[in-house]
């Protein structure tokens, strides 16, 4: 993603690489929805990483295209069965610095959010848009933002338990900015890893105004790769744009 902030993207993946898929395994509901919606077209995923849900879309036999700011994610990546078919380009996948048109262009697992500044979450939109065919979506997955967890700016959360090993989120909130900065926590029996991860949180309906100044419209949401219907107590959405 670039250095914004002082926070740079590519280092964020460099440190994880080795570590993503011990963190986050597949998801075979993602790659089902993402699948359907794809239309049989050519995909892009913004933040494809080490090919979590890219690489499974290339085996049901759909065109798969990338952006990533880490080399060492894409590495991972590359090191798969598969992973050399893919095209990916290294870079901000705000700017969408990639050829052509696609079907489905696609970020999922919050990282939309990664892009710590309002003018840079908008130029994605309005990037992405340029690069859909005529009916082709933007799907965008991310967290509903619930402020309330947080005592005095602040939360502690344990979001992974291992057999020998565990996450730990340590974070501050910064409300006026709609910041959140964390300290990721891996302990094992290898021993203790740290690394930073910078948010600026959107709501839905922030999001809906991005994607009607780049030129789209609301298609669907969801409360899940499952579809499931979207209300007030779901903790994160699925989010479809078409152009308006």
């Amino acid at each position: 993603m670039g250095s914004r902030e002082g926070y740079d993207a590519a280092g964020y993946g460099d440190q994880v690489a080795d570590l993503y898929d011990r963190l986050y395994g597949p998801d075979e509901q993602a790659v089902a929805c993402l699948t359907d919606l794809a239309n049989g077209g050519p995909v892009l995923e913004l933040a494809i990483g080490t090919g979590r849900l890219a690489l499974p879309l290339a085996a049901g036999g759909l065109e798969v295209h990338g952006i990533d700011a880490s080399a060492a994610m894409v590495a991972q990546l590359r090191a798969k069965p598969g992973g050399d078919r893919i095209h990916v380009a290294i870079g901000d996948f705000a700017d969408v610095e990639v050829d052509g048109r696609f079907s489905l262009v696609f970020v999922a697992f919050s990282t939309l959010f990664a892009l710590v500044s309002p003018q840079a979450q908008l130029r994605c939109f309005t990037n992405v848009a340029a690069h859909l065919t005529v009916h082709g979506r933007f799907l965008v997955e991310v967290f509903v933002p619930d402020t309330s967890r947080f005592v005095r700016r602040h939360h502690l959360s344990i979001t992974k338990v291992a057999e020998a090993s565990v996450l730990v989120n340590a974070s501050r909130l910064a409300s006026n900015t709609q910041r959140v900065d964390s300290l990721m926590l891996w302990v094992s029996d290898a021993g203790v890893r740290t690394w930073p991860v910078r948010l600026r949180y959107c709501y839905p309906d922030e999001l809906d105004a991005m994607a009607a100044a780049a030129g789209l419209r609301l298609e669907h949401r969801w409360c899940g790769w499952a579809r499931e219907p979207f209300d007030d107590d779901c903790a994160r959405h699925v989010s479809v744009y078409v152009r308006a």
